[in-house]
């Protein structure tokens, strides 16, 4: 509930989303977000370059959106990050733009946050479009937990911290509980938080920014908190889906980079390691079944050259991406 001397001009939620081509999905999150709360928010959309008509479509159904448009495609840290600098609610919300926001979701995060001023980042359960629960949830990466990945024992042992990797694929999703990641599909951050915490590191184009913003919530003191009283849906994949296997190896890019960051030189060995292990495996793996099963033939194909794709960029052959 609003205080009664809390500024009225300030709206109780800023969500920034943004934007790169994938109208269709951009227009159904913005027509959600339009029903989704019956209190103060201000939606802001920071749009990377679009080619699709996007920034026209949202403008003409959404006059009262903010859009603020790039003239390339800075990144989704650096775009967020410009949405973060105008927002001007006294809670912050990250929404990737493939994501439907139901009413009540954005209240339920807000009242919550509001009784237990310690979290800094408030994550909601993910419902997947096929059904069931997406994954939101995840250990902070470690060499061990990623050659548990590369190996596959994280399959074989999915609710095991010691084996079960850092993608945390035996999580229940059914309890309210501290975690050490909440992925970036979409985030509830508080101004205190981000004030002290600060923006997204740009050095992350796409990928692993939510890794090392989640981490850099948890050493500032602040709560990470995954919370299922609250759920949205999320597509997952509007723009990777665009160039799967460019965006693998930025993905693989991404992880290394934070492994420099906050692992050093001997993390980010370690964590090549890991991937050469897990490229070569999977290599081994699709291989077997393109010559087995010619049912499957097309989908080992492409796995087999993204794979390859990846092992190309972790021997420097191409450094600029795919």
């Amino acid at each position: 509930m609003r205080s009664p001397d809390r500024d009225l001009s300030v709206p109780d939620i800023s969500v920034i989303v943004v934007t790169w081509n994938g109208k269709r999905f951009a227009l159904e999150c913005l027509e959600s977000l339009a029903t989704a709360m019956a209190g103060s928010m201000e939606v802001i959309v920071v749009d990377n370059a679009s080619t699709d008509g996007t920034p026209a479509a949202i403008r003409a159904r959404f006059p009262a959106v903010r859009l603020i448009q790039n003239t390339a495609n800075l990144g989704f840290a650096k775009a967020n990050n410009i949405g973060l600098a105008v927002a001007r609610g006294r809670y912050l919300c990250l929404v990737n733009s493939d994501v439907v926001v139901p009413p009540g979701c954005l209240e339920n995060m807000l009242a919550y946050m509001e009784r237990n001023p310690d979290i800094g980042m408030l994550g909601p359960k993910m419902l997947a479009p096929g059904g069931g629960v997406g994954q939101s949830v995840m250990r902070l990466p470690t060499v061990w937990n990623t050659l548990c990945c590369s190996l596959g024992l994280h399959a074989l042992f999915p609710k095991s911290k010691l084996l079960g990797g850092f993608l945390m694929s035996g999580y229940a999703y059914d309890a309210i509980e501290d975690v050490e990641v909440l992925t970036g599909w979409f985030w509830m951050v508080s101004r205190q938080s981000f004030a002290e915490v600060g923006g997204l590191d740009e050095q992350f184009f796409i990928y692993g920014e939510d890794i090392d913003w989640s981490y850099r919530f948890r050493e500032a003191g602040w709560r990470v908190v995954f919370y299922p009283e609250a759920e949205a849906l999320h597509y997952g994949a509007a723009s990777s889906a665009q160039a799967p296997t460019r965006f693998y190896v930025e993905m693989r890019r991404a992880n290394l980079q934070y492994f420099r960051k906050h692992h050093g030189h001997l993390g980010a060995i370690g964590y090549k390691t890991a991937v050469l292990v897990h490229e070569l495996v999977r290599i081994a793996g699709h291989g077997i079944a393109y010559c087995c099963r010619e049912s499957r033939r097309s989908a080992a194909a492409f796995a087999i050259d993204r794979s390859v794709s990846s092992l190309k960029w972790l021997m420097g052959r191409n450094p600029g991406g795919v």
